[in-house]
């Protein structure tokens, strides 16, 4: 897409006076040349991919590696224990749930990066549930998020292989506090302000995954990602402003990944990868390399 800043994007919403998620429509459009018609059944095909992907969720699978697997199902029969309530606790095992798939090599929507891939749809998921909305409004939802995420595909980066984790968690994280602050008709302006919390709140994350695998910790790192977006998005729904606007958020992004050294970017050489229980497992299990991110 061709915005260069997530300022460009609201100053032609301000002009133009058209929906942000249109605005976002029509330039996909016209980068793919398709119709308008095509980009939005494109995004609805997303929707019930990660749908599909959520229904048909087996807790009886593991991973080839046997570290993921079972432990969304543990989060649903957790339930109404949860401390942070119902809506919470779907949340958190969706963002399982999702982030296991992918360790199982099912079906999952890379949104943006498949070791982020629990994040959007483990809030849209929940969120559609409690608040019943149609898919209309869902698809639209996603193209605010997409718009948003691509400003900062744009200007950053998002493969933790040349950001860290917070250019996947953070990412999809700021992606979807800006869809929830549009799905509860927030203004263009409050869903920048969520990205900014959402991505600040995770700056400086980094990608060590133990082994190479997409595994440890980047399945749980999923539901810090989720977790935060809807706290962000709260906070802009209540007015509460960013003193960092949300391009300088992600401009500090990406020079706090240029700065982060490469041991701590994908290359299992750092961090938890590093640890002697993380190079235990390594040692105990085939070396797969990296599943596609």
């Amino acid at each position: 897409m061709a915005f260069g800043s997530i300022k460009e994007l609201l100053e032609i919403n301000r002009k133009t006076h058209s929906q942000l998620w249109q605005i976002i429509m029509e330039e996909d459009a016209h980068d793919r040349n398709v119709s308008t018609e095509d980009s939005f059944e494109k995004m609805r095909n997303m929707w019930r991919a990660m749908k599909a992907s959520s229904d048909n969720y087996d807790p009886s699978l593991r991973s080839s590696t046997g570290l993921s697997g079972g432990d969304s199902s543990k989060m649903k029969e957790y339930g109404d224990r949860c401390i942070s309530g119902e809506f919470m606790g779907e949340v958190i095992a969706e963002a399982i749930g999702m982030a296991e798939s992918n360790a199982c090599m099912r079906c999952v929507v890379a949104a943006p990066t498949a070791g982020s891939c629990g994040v959007i749809p483990a809030v849209l998921i929940p969120y559609v549930k409690k608040y019943n909305i149609n898919e209309e409004k869902i698809v639209k939802g996603l193209f605010v998020s997409a718009g948003f995420g691509s400003i900062i595909a744009e200007r950053a980066f998002i493969a933790g292989a040349m950001g860290g984790c917070q250019a996947e968690i953070g990412s999809a994280s700021a992606m979807a506090a800006a869809m929830l602050v549009y799905l509860q008709g927030g203004s263009p302006k409050q869903s920048a302000s969520a990205l900014a919390f959402a991505l600040k709140s995770l700056l400086g994350l980094v990608c060590d995954p133990v082994a190479g695998l997409v595994e440890v910790p980047c399945v749980k790192r999923n539901v810090i990602g989720a977790v935060n977006a809807i706290v962000s998005a709260d906070m802009a729904l209540a007015g509460i402003e960013t003193k960092i606007p949300a391009d300088e958020v992600i401009d500090a992004m990406r020079e706090v990944g240029l700065a982060m050294p490469q041991s701590l970017k994908e290359t299992s050489e750092g961090g938890l990868a590093a640890t002697p229980s993380g190079i235990a497992i390594a040692e105990k299990i085939p070396k797969l390399g990296s599943y596609a991110r």
